[in-house]
C-alpha cells in the first residue's frame, strides 16, 4: 500500500518593495473576506507612534487587532538592531493558533531577513503548511533565494492587486 500524497500548501507571494502599500492590500483582501464568512488568521506590518509617540514597528493581528510590538527604543544615535524578538515571538505563536484553530487563510506579513534565517515568522508558516492552510506573505526583493529554498514550488509570485489575489485565491481555497 503507497502513501497517500496530501495535497500542497499554496502560498502568494507578493513583492515587498513597496511594503505599505501591500500590507495594506494584504488587510483590505482580509477583511473582504472575512465578510465572506473566511475564517482568517494572520498579522500585516504596521509603523505608528506607541503610547509614547515614538515611532514603532509592529505587527496587527488581521482579526483581533492585538498589536505586537517588533522594534524597541534603543535611544538617541544607536545603530544597533531594535528588533524586538519577544513582540515577533508572541505574533507569530498569535498566528499558529490560528493555523491550528482552523483559519482558512493565513496573512503573513513579511519573508525578511528573520525567516531568510529559519527565525522570526518561520514557524508560522511552518504551522500553515502542516494545517494545509493557504498563506499570503510578503516577501523582501532582498531575501528572493532564500524564499525560494524555504517555500519552493508551493510559492506563487502574485502582483501585488486586489484582482490578483482573488485570481489565486478562487484556485488556492480549501474546498468547503
Amino acid at each position: 500500500m503507497g502513501r497517500e500524497t496530501l495535497p500542497a500548501t499554496p502560498i502568494a507571494a507578493l513583492p515587498a518593495q513597496d511594503s505599505e502599500n501591500v500590507q495594506s492590500l494584504m488587510r483590505r483582501f482580509a477583511l473582504e473576506l472575512l465578510e465572506d464568512g473566511v475564517r482568517i488568521g494572520g498579522v500585516t506590518q504596521m509603523r505608528g507612534p506607541d503610547a509614547s509617540g515614538r515611532s514603532r514597528i509592529f505587527l496587527r493581528n488581521v482579526v483581533s487587532h492585538e498589536e505586537f510590538v517588533i522594534s524597541q527604543d534603543l535611544g538617541p544615535g544607536s545603530v544597533a538592531c531594535n528588533l524586538d524578538t519577544g513582540g515577533l515571538a508572541m505574533a507569530c505563536a498569535a498566528v499558529e493558533r490560528a493555523a491550528l484553530q482552523g483559519a482558512g487563510l493565513i496573512l503573513i506579513s513579511k519573508f525578511s531577513k528573520q525567516e531568510a534565517e529559519r527565525g522570526g515568522l518561520c514557524d508560522a508558516f511552518r504551522a500553515a503548511m502542516m494545517a494545509r492552510v493557504p498563506v499570503i506573505a510578503a516577501v523582501s526583493p532582498h531575501f528572493r533565494d532564500e524564499w525560494s529554498l524555504f517555500a519552493g514550488p508551493l510559492a506563487e509570485d502574485v502582483a501585488p492587486t486586489r484582482e490578483a489575489l482573488h485570481d489565486w485565491w478562487r484556485r488556492a481555497k480549501k474546498p468547503a
